[in-house]
């Protein structure tokens, strides 16, 4: 079992900045990535950016140049810098562990994302 702890969102204007952080712990292993999906009301939960223990990144079109991933493998914690936010970006954002041998998946229990215009 994988526990995700989320932390860093909130609410910030148009343009503004947030740091979302997702800590993991428990049964660890090594071939994994982790990342942010985020869910909209109304829509389905889309994939933000995702980051391997190797360190390759993968980024949603819609957030590319303004969101940076990254994480740190001694904490087993990975971080997303969003930047130049706007209100399309509003979602609940999910912490997702995948174990990449077993394609299991982990998520955690959602923080709240809302940026007013």
């Amino acid at each position: 079992q994988v526990q995700l702890v989320e932390s860093g969102g909130g609410l910030v204007q148009a343009g503004g900045s947030l740091r979302l952080s997702c800590a993991a712990s428990g049964s660890i292993f090594s071939g994994n990535a982790m990342g942010w999906y985020r869910q909209a009301p109304g829509k389905q939960r889309e994939l933000v950016a995702r980051i391997t223990s190797g360190g390759s990144t993968n980024y949603a079109d819609s957030v590319k140049g303004r969101f940076t991933i990254s994480r740190d493998n001694a904490k087993n914690t990975v971080y997303l810098q969003m930047n130049s936010l706007k209100p399309d970006d509003t979602a609940v954002y999910y912490c997702n562990y995948l174990i990449i041998l077993s394609s299991h998946n982990y998520w955690g229990q959602g923080t709240q994302v809302t940026v007013s215009s």
